[in-house]
């Protein structure tokens, strides 16, 4: 390892000093916060709804105050695809403790069973390398050169081995000369160390990004586990106009300025690929909450009036912060989302959507249908270009009775383990469909007799080609349709297999066409209530 001296008179560009935060993409939030507030120790200092997609959870974590250089946030992507890492991205962070601290971690990793390796030297100082639930490496590296001060306060952490700051971030690029070139223009990091393949860069603050020559590596593809981008500071939105105006001058791609609320940043791209960020310091994370409440509240882009919107907080998935209570996630059949009620009432509605949606797209329905219910939203196994279905198509109006039969007995085994994971009472449940969820409910009801007994089934047919017998005496059925659906010849064949098999069975048609109306979570709800007095048998 050689050392680079400092270019004589190179003056930083105006307004940049450090690190502001990195941002990264997570596939379970309750994971990731059991993580990173948990085991790490950070603040959860902020909570909010996404500002480009409101139906995303963005969390940030820090200092006790949130602090810029601090800050490690995430894009949560529940169930989201994984991502690559790769050239063109950044592929680890680095959170800076006391150098004494070495030994503490290295315990702790160990009785949590995170898995670490080291410590090891890099660049002279000791680091330990662990791996969060994603499988992104997270450095903790033993360093005087970024002091932070305002530590998080974490049970059974002592003050003085707590995370202080962030320490660093590692960008894999296959143009390493000119990525560096362009973070020493345009973020006020300055060559500092170099080893065979990474330099390392530091900014007046301490922190550093190592710009790693990964020539020949394969190529970064987005998705969960990998880093978003890099934010360095700025002082003022003044200092962020400047910097796009040089970003400007030497033609650098597009430069995106956006309004986060916390801060005004832009976001430009480095020749090697990564996304680099431009934040101001202010106004920072207590604008709307003190100190005390940091973290509490969730802020929703763009809401004006009081508390958040049902129709946007039902879709972000929730979590419980350490020590408090959540729903432990289970290995079932299907990706799902839970959704519990502020004032549950022990009833439980599960979801399955229309072809080409997902487990989100009955979430806002379902609970103005019911506000007191859990809601347990599936996602359909069966692909159809890429989007998902409950069962194959293999026609316009064929479908493949194989692919309903096998999924109808995989529902089965999903409702039976989530009874006994979530500890729901199926007597006290009903089943919820639209389109193609609709018709795998019904044909679940005649090849899996027993387990529903109360279906609701919104702009829907029979998908069986030949429908077995089946006793449903006992069984309720609310069958939605709309006036001008295109599809609704197929309903009263449905509605009389139902009926011959003993179901008591409701039909309601709604000045609709196929798509969902305002006046379906009206009348499921008003049906729900008509039931309230009579438990399924």
């Amino acid at each position: 390892m050689t050392e680079t001296p400092t270019e004589p008179g190179r003056e930083a560009p105006h307004g940049t000093s450090g690190l502001h935060h990195i941002t990264l993409i997570t596939r379970k939030v309750q994971a990731n916060v059991d993580f990173y507030a948990g085991f790490l120790g950070l603040r959860l200092v902020k909570r909010t709804a996404g500002f480009e997609d409101t139906a995303q959870l963005h969390l940030l974590y820090g200092d006790s105050t949130g602090s810029p250089g601090s800050l490690v946030t995430f894009l949560v992507w529940e169930d989201g695809g994984p991502g690559r890492v790769g050239e063109g991205q950044p592929s680890e962070i680095a959170l800076a403790i006391a150098p004494g601290s070495i030994g503490f971690w290295l315990q702790r990793a160990l009785r949590y069973l995170v898995p670490v390796s080291g410590p090891a030297p890099e660049f002279g100082e000791p680091v330990l390398r662990l791996k969060d639930p994603d499988g992104v490496i997270v450095k903790l590296v033993g360093t005087t050169a970024v002091p932070g001060g305002h530590p998080a306060y974490t049970p059974g952490i002592p003050p003085e081995d707590a995370i202080r700051a962030l320490r660093g971030a590692t960008i894999l690029t296959s143009h390493a000369a000119e990525t560096s070139a362009f973070l020493q223009r345009h973020t006020g990091f300055r060559s500092s160390e170099r080893t065979e393949t990474i330099e390392r860069l530091r900014s007046d603050a301490g922190d550093v990004i190592d710009v790693r020559d990964a020539t020949g590596f394969w190529t970064s593809a987005p998705g969960t586990g990998t880093i978003d981008h890099i934010a360095v500071r700025a002082p003022d939105r003044a200092a962020v106009k400047a910097s796009r105006d040089r970003l400007g001058a030497e033609h650098a791609g597009p430069t995106p300025v956006h309004d986060r609320t916390y801060f005004f940043s832009l976001y430009v791209r480095e020749p090697g690929g990564s996304l680099i960020e431009i934040a101001t310091d202010g106004p920072g994370m207590m604008i709307d909450e003190d100190e005390a409440t940091l973290g509490t509240r969730l802020f929703v882009p763009g809401q004006t009036k009081d508390g958040p919107d049902e129709d946007i907080t039902v879709l972000l998935p929730q979590f419980g912060l350490p020590g408090e209570e959540r729903f432990a996630a289970r290995e079932l059949p299907f990706i799902h989302r839970l959704h519990q009620a502020d004032a549950p009432d022990g009833t439980t509605l599960f979801l399955l959507h229309g072809s080409g949606a997902n487990e989100l797209s009955l979430l806002p329905l379902a609970r103005k249908a019911a506000p007191h219910a859990l809601l347990v939203a599936l996602r359909g196994r069966s692909l159809e270009e890429g989007a998902p279905r409950f069962y194959r198509r293999l026609g316009e109006m064929t479908f493949d009775q194989a692919d309903i039969a096998s999924e109808a007995e995989a529902l089965a085994g999903f409702v039976e383990g989530a009874a006994s994971g979530y500890g729901i009472d199926l007597a006290r449940a009903a089943f919820l469909g639209y389109s193609n969820g609709a018709n795998m409910i019904a044909a679940t009801m005649f090849l899996q007799p027993g387990l529903i007994r109360r279906a609701i089934l919104l702009r829907s047919m029979m998908p069986l080609e030949t429908v077995p017998a089946a006793d449903l005496s006992g069984s309720d059925v609310l069958v939605v349709s709309g006036a001008t659906d295109s599809f609704d010849g197929y309903r009263p064949a449905q509605v009389k297999a139902l009926s011959e098999a003993g179901a008591r069975t409701t039909v309601v048609t709604l000045p609709a066409g196929h798509e969902l109306s305002p006046d379906d979570a009206g009348t499921i709800a008003g049906w729900l209530d008509s039931l309230s007095g009579r438990p399924a048998p």
